[in-house]
């Protein structure tokens, strides 16, 4: 009786890691359009957990891509927009810096804002709009800046997203004159 409650036990830990390690498929829908994206749970888990836990408490519902830089990125996940001005959103604790995973900052991959910590990366996300191999591991300042995963359809509106007029909001720079939002982000 209990060497089969001890392989039931087993088993199930096994399970749980290994689900733990599958790649992940998110849907953000945007007043632009949709991308979908397989986040990669094997090479950045940590990441990966973190965008999930926001994606599902439905955080990023209603906030706006406020950073775009045509050729550049494509940055959200962190601001309203609230009587015409950003406003921030209150995050949870910050997520270890995975850059040095081996995925790289290609168009179209999707990585982890932060400030010049490399440990502060919390909700905002940034979707890579050109390759910027000057943001892999180890980058500028030893870091770089973690990919965790990539887009696998919906080009065409990370093209529309990095298109539009942009101009100073908030005391920030290269904002949308007319807000994109994220609608949602859901995890299929």
């Amino acid at each position: 009786m209990k060497l089969s409650k001890i392989i039931i036990s087993c088993l199930l830990a096994f399970q749980v890691q290994a689900f733990a390690k599958k790649n992940v498929t998110v849907e953000i829908k945007t007043t632009e359009g949709t991308m979908v994206l397989e986040l990669d749970a094997q090479k950045a888990p940590k990441t990966v957990k973190n965008f999930v836990s926001y994606a599902k408490s439905k955080f990023y519902d209603g906030t706006v891509f406020h950073r775009v830089i045509k050729g550049f990125m494509v940055q959200g996940g962190g601001f309203t927009f609230k009587n015409g001005a950003l406003d921030q959103k209150t995050t949870k604790k910050s997520v270890k810096n995975e850059a040095k995973n081996g995925l790289k900052n290609k168009r179209g991959t999707i990585a982890m804002a932060r400030t010049s910590d490399p440990h502060s990366a919390t909700a905002q996300f940034f979707i890579n709009h050109n390759d910027n191999t000057n943001l892999d591991y180890p980058s500028f300042d030893g870091w770089g800046y973690a990919v965790f995963g990539k887009l696998t359809k919906g080009a065409d509106v990370l093209d529309k997203i990095a298109a539009v007029k942009t101009g100073m909001n908030s005391g920030m720079k290269d904002v949308p004159v007319k807000e994109v939002k994220i609608i949602s982000i859901k995890v299929k």
